[in-house]
């Protein structure tokens, strides 16, 4: 699949991020090595699949908020109620479904086997910068990234 929409979450500083406060047990990834996985349920219903991205120590991650399917399509379709080809991974919840991700995925290092990411080679035209969806404190941030020509991206709410 195609990472096409993306947003970050930096620091004990910011209110939305899931260490503001501090570590816990459920958070703790964050605190850990850039390039693994952060995996966490909400709503209790959905996993986010999130990507550590800063030093040991900081807490950083940044959320996969949709994706373009490629190869693994009739996989990704037989996980997800939603038979929309280009709407499958249009959302944090829906990603995880299709992928067949749980919080039992946190904390792979994503240069692994089991879960990886790989630089396809390529290359938006544009990038748009917004704000982040569904969160009170810290919205005003531009820190939602996306492919303005992908019609995969989340709905904002």
């Amino acid at each position: 699949a195609k990472i096409v929409e993306v947003e970050a979450y930096i620091g004990q500083d910011a209110p939305a991020c899931h260490a503001a406060r501090e570590m816990t047990k459920r958070n703790r990834v964050m605190f850990g090595k850039p390039g693994m996985s952060y995996i966490y349920f909400i709503y209790g219903m959905y996993n986010c699949f999130n990507i550590v991205t800063e030093r040991e120590g900081f807490p950083a991650a940044v959320l996969l908020r949709a994706a373009e399917p490629g190869e693994g399509l009739e996989a990704m379709l037989a996980n997800s109620p939603n038979k929309d080809k280009q709407a499958i991974l249009s959302g944090p919840g829906k990603f995880c479904r299709s992928f067949g991700l749980t919080t039992e995925h946190s904390g792979l290092d994503l240069t692994g086997r089991m879960l990886y990411l790989e630089d396809r080679g390529d290359v938006l035209e544009e990038i748009i910068s917004a704000t982040r969806v569904g969160i009170k404190q810290g919205a005003d941030l531009p820190w939602r990234f996306f492919d303005a020509s992908s019609s995969a991206i989340s709905r904002p709410r």
